[in-house]
């Protein structure tokens, strides 16, 4: 990673970073270029605004990656995601898919296998980075801000796989944790083949690793493509899989209660109350776990989302009462605050829009339909920005209102890619 890659992964631009450190843009571009070096009064600041240490600054400071790719005829860019990563991020999907296949054809004793893991360090340093990745990840205002350095993790990750002479399962599990968290960059996106192929990737390797738990969560992932395209059917029977991988599992982790929480979305999407309701139960029993239950990384459902999971089935399920109430609730919670999680707090905004419209609500269409606007184009979020398209559906006499029409005008400008 260089100090761009490291910049971008923490959401700024130059602008921004400059303005923190008191300098030009111009200035953190020959940073990032390796013209110039920052003078030791900026060092520090510079290392307290990366949250990196002043060893690791200087790493960052010796990858000038921004101008190779420029010279190589890349296109660079600040704006998240723009240039290649639809290209690169699915040319290394197919690249490492190729060499996993083939790691799983030469199968290495354990004792060979926990050898060369502990020579080469890499299992560790791959876990130890994902885990950071899904942190900036959750924390990322934009969601596509992240791709560079997993791109970057994709291609390192290859490498290792190429140079691993068997199939070490410490090394397939890290591989399955990186392209779960690829896969959730893509959706985010709306970029739904790339996400698709990832998570397939990632139940390939995890099938492989038996590692059960991972299996599942891919399924899940996987469940949430065709959940968003409408085909509730199709999710139900993948799901239907990853609760029967859940089960073989670690049964103090929360997949199988994260597994129901999903199958929810999809039996509202079928207009099944009953098991809806059912399911709904099952995942909240993930309270009972405590907090350990979530690893933070490719597993996240630790019962927090329960009020807005609960609230957005009710509004596919037209219980428009028990809908308003639980999505209130949700939003008053501290992590959806103003300020927070954009992506969460924008879906439940949406939500409560789409309440709004089915009683024909003007007043509550506008109010909240243009926070959740304000947030998917703050956070470049593909995924509001659906929820978002979803409730001009709902419009129907409303949108004949100036202000439900300026709405929708502004929902149909959000880029669903």
């Amino acid at each position: 990673m260089g100090l761009a890659e490291r910049r971008k992964a923490l959401g700024y631009s130059q602008e921004k970073l400059a303005e923190l450190l008191g300098v030009d843009r111009t200035t953190v571009g020959r940073w990032e270029s390796g013209r110039i070096k920052p003078q030791p009064p900026q060092r520090r600041g510079l290392a307290i605004a990366l949250e990196v240490t002043l060893t690791e600054l200087d790493a960052l400071l010796t990858q000038p990656r921004a101008v190779s790719q420029e010279a190589a005829g890349h296109q660079s860019s600040d704006h998240p995601g723009a240039g290649d990563p639809d290209e690169m991020i699915r040319r290394e999907f197919l690249r490492i898919l190729t060499v996993s296949g083939a790691l799983t054809a030469l199968p290495l004793d354990e004792a060979e296998a926990l050898t060369e893991g502990v020579r080469r360090g890499a299992p560790a340093d791959f876990t130890r980075m994902n885990s950071h990745l899904w942190q900036v990840y959750q924390l990322a205002r934009s969601k596509g801000s992240v791709y560079p350095v997993v791109r970057d993790q994709l291609s390192t990750l290859n490498e290792a796989l190429a140079d691993t002479r068997g199939n070490s399962r410490p090394l397939l599990n890290a591989a399955a944790d990186l392209f779960q968290l690829a896969g959730e960059v893509a959706f985010d996106a709306n970029r739904y083949t790339d996400a698709a192929v990832s998570y397939s990737l990632a139940a390939s390797v995890s099938k492989d690793a038996r590692a059960f738990d991972l299996w599942a969560c891919a399924l899940v992932r996987h469940a949430y493509v065709d959940v968003y395209e409408h085909r509730y059917e199709q999710a139900a029977q993948i799901l239907g899989a990853a609760e029967r991988l859940a089960r073989r599992g670690d049964s103090s982790l929360a997949t199988r209660h994260w597994v129901a929480a999903v199958q929810a979305e999809a039996y509202a999407g079928m207009g099944d109350l009953a098991s809806c309701g059912r399911a709904l139960d099952e995942a909240e029993r993930v309270l009972a776990l405590g907090t350990d239950s979530a690893n933070g990384g490719w597993l996240r459902f630790d019962g927090t989302r329960l009020a807005e999971e609960r609230g957005a089935r009710y509004v596919q399920l037209g219980r428009l009462d028990l809908a308003e109430e639980t999505l209130k609730q949700a939003l008053a919670q501290s992590a959806l605050a103003s300020g927070q999680s954009y992506r969460r707090r924008g879906a439940v905004l949406a939500d409560l829009a789409a309440v709004g419209a089915k009683r024909r609500d003007l007043e509550q269409v506008v109010a909240y339909g243009r926070e959740a606007i304000r947030l998917a184009q703050a956070s470049s979020s593909g995924y509001v920005a659906r929820r978002l398209q979803a409730l001009c559906d709902e419009f129907g006499p409303l949108s004949r209102d100036r202000r439900v029409a300026e709405l929708g005008a502004e929902i149909a400008t959000l880029s669903t890619p």
